[in-house]
């Protein structure tokens, strides 16, 4: 059966829309003070989006949601590395990052896409976890909503997606995770029609892997120490975001709106050198996990 491309990319971008507006409603209601910001933007080369930016919330000391659909020409040298054909392009997608005040609850990033190069199109994204102290039972969570997601649509999804995560967030030049993994799948290989369906379906799981943990969370008591370690767990984020992250490469090559693109990186941050919590301690048990990931789902 041929697959109407151009149909995928309308009900993508329906999508998409509709999902930034449900997110974004969710987390004004978890934060209850700040509200998100929106900037519509337009892409020289064709195409824009509209970012949504929440700052200095009660929960959220800094929030991004963003969608954008660009299309045109890429340079030639980057057009290769993608995985289609020729130079002429489409994206759509929705991007988010969410960087709550309180160390206790976890940053998180997901990403929806669909992308048509050439003669290919394929989707892509996923949702992973990032917390400053972990809590078992809140990994768990997340991973076991992305997993009954995939399993309603192909029991294999799952098994391979969590294992992309693990690899794909990985400081290579720290030998740690970036956190504790979810889910990350690219170019799936099958029927579109049918990986639409999942990807609607495993979009609109993020809210209730996350919130749950959130509004657990949000109201536990914390140390200027505990913050402290919070920023310098920040600093290998930013690490991952400019120095391994395909998604931020894709926006600059492509040349997205840099405010739109950089708009994952946190609020406050600081680097120490050659910083190794103590023994035994919370921060130290983190590092541990982040060096071994764990079966959080069984998987």
């Amino acid at each position: 059966m041929t697959v109407d491309v151009e149909s995928l990319k309308q009900r993508m971008v329906t999508h998409l829309h509709a999902l930034q507006d449900e997110i974004c409603g969710a987390l004004e209601r978890l934060d209850g003070q700040a509200r998100f910001r929106e900037d519509p933007w337009q892409r020289p080369g064709g195409g824009g989006g509209r970012s949504r930016v929440m700052e200095e919330g009660a929960v959220l000391e800094k929030g991004g949601v963003s969608t954008s659909v660009v299309f045109g020409e890429l340079d030639e040298a980057f057009a290769g590395k993608l995985q289609g054909e020729g130079r002429t392009f489409w994206a759509g997608g929705l991007s988010l990052v969410l960087h709550p005040r309180n160390p206790h609850v976890p940053t998180v990033h997901a990403n929806y896409r669909f992308i048509h190069q050439g003669g290919k199109a394929w989707f892509g994204g996923g949702a992973d976890l990032t917390p400053y102290y972990l809590v078992d039972a809140d990994a768990e969570h997340f991973h076991r909503v992305h997993k009954e997601a995939c399993d309603r649509h192909d029991p294999t999804y799952y098994p391979r997606f969590k294992p992309a995560c693990d690899t794909y967030f990985h400081l290579r030049h720290r030998d740690e995770a970036r956190g504790v993994g979810g889910i990350f799948f690219e170019n799936m290989g099958g029927d579109l029609e049918r990986e639409f369906a999942f990807v609607r379906d495993v979009s609109q799981a993020f809210l209730p892997a996350y919130l749950p943990i959130a509004e657990r969370r949000k109201d536990t008591p914390y140390t200027e120490a505990q913050r402290d370690w919070q920023e310098v767990r920040r600093g290998r984020y930013v690490e991952f975001n400019l120095v391994w992250d395909r998604g931020t490469t894709f926006g600059l090559e492509t040349k997205g709106r840099t405010e739109s693109i950089l708009m994952s990186l946190p609020p406050r941050v600081r680097w120490r050198y050659d910083y190794h919590p103590q023994p035994g301690t919370e921060e130290a048990r983190l590092i541990e996990v982040l060096r071994h990931p764990r079966a959080w789902a069984g998987v």
